[in-house]
């Protein structure tokens, strides 16, 4: 057994006990342990972390810990200050623990996230979701199609074959949407209303023609504009549901957003603006 002094910064406080967070705390480590198997009984999932210095040092997760080590552990950040000889004001990039997903990124929501997987596909991002998945199906679907776990359950996300993923703080979906699209940046990406929101197809504009035998009659009467998606059939038009969906997305790429409590009914079946 050896002994190591561990730091966690930032909101990876948020998964210590209290008495551990923002300070320097010693932990027992077993023989052999490596950085990964420490940071993650000490609570913090390995998707969590950006990158982890030990005695100053860049450092892998594979790094077998020695008596004495001191370890520091980031969460996602773009530069981090770090003393260098003579000039503790040098900024150095440290070097990334795993590759950046893909430009395109494509998640995987778990069970208990499915107003959260709504909202994604709303705002354009494909996001894999069933209420009946368990989590060795979430596991596979991440490592088989290069997905990025979206979930409450910090203990999945120490799963090894889960490189990328995303512990969720807030309870409320558009609280979890704002959370996801400021720690992945995601505004820049979004393409809105382009897929279907209940089985994560790509959307395709139609003429009125060609659907109004799906369409209730006071909705042909005043729209002109649909989108259907082929594998379900549902048609979509922009209803008031569209308009208070659109405001929500708008108030999410605006970062300076003080709230999103106002939405909080945005899935409100009844305002659907679809049609099966």
């Amino acid at each position: 057994m050896v002994t190591a002094i561990f730091r966690f910064h930032d909101e990876l406080n948020d998964f210590l006990p209290r008495e551990r967070r923002g300070r320097d705390f010693a932990s027992v480590c077993a023989q052999a342990a490596t950085t990964k198997h420490m940071i993650e009984a000490l609570g913090v999932p390995h998707t969590e972390v950006e990158a982890v210095l030990v005695n100053g040092e860049e450092s892998g997760f594979d790094r077998v810990l020695r008596e004495g080590d001191r370890v520091a552990v980031y969460p996602r950040f773009e530069v981090l200050a770090v003393p260098h000889g003579e000039e503790p004001d040098e900024v150095s990039p440290l070097e990334r623990l795993r590759e950046r997903p893909r430009e395109r990124m494509r998640f995987v929501a778990d069970s208990h996230l499915g107003g959260l997987a709504r909202l994604l596909r709303m705002a354009g991002f494909d996001t894999l979701y069933d209420n009946h998945y368990h989590d060795d199906d979430v596991e596979d679907l991440a490592h088989d199609q290069d997905r990025i776990v979206l979930t409450r359950d910090r203990e999945l996300l120490k799963r090894r074959a889960i490189l990328h993923g995303c512990y969720i703080h807030a309870l409320d979906p558009p609280d979890q949407l704002r959370e996801l699209f400021q720690r992945l940046d995601l505004g820049y990406r979004v393409r809105p209303f382009s897929l279907c929101l209940h089985c994560n197809r790509q959307l395709r504009a139609v003429g009125k023609e060609e659907v109004a035998a799906r369409l209730p009659a006071s909705v042909a009467a005043q729209h002109d504009s649909f989108t259907t998606c082929d594998q379900c059939l549902r048609v979509y038009w922009k209803g008031s549901h569209y308009r208070r969906m659109d405001a929500l997305l708008a108030a999410v790429r605006e970062s300076g957003a003080d709230t999103l409590a106002g939405f909080a009914d945005v899935e409100s079946p009844e305002e659907n603006d679809h049609h099966p």
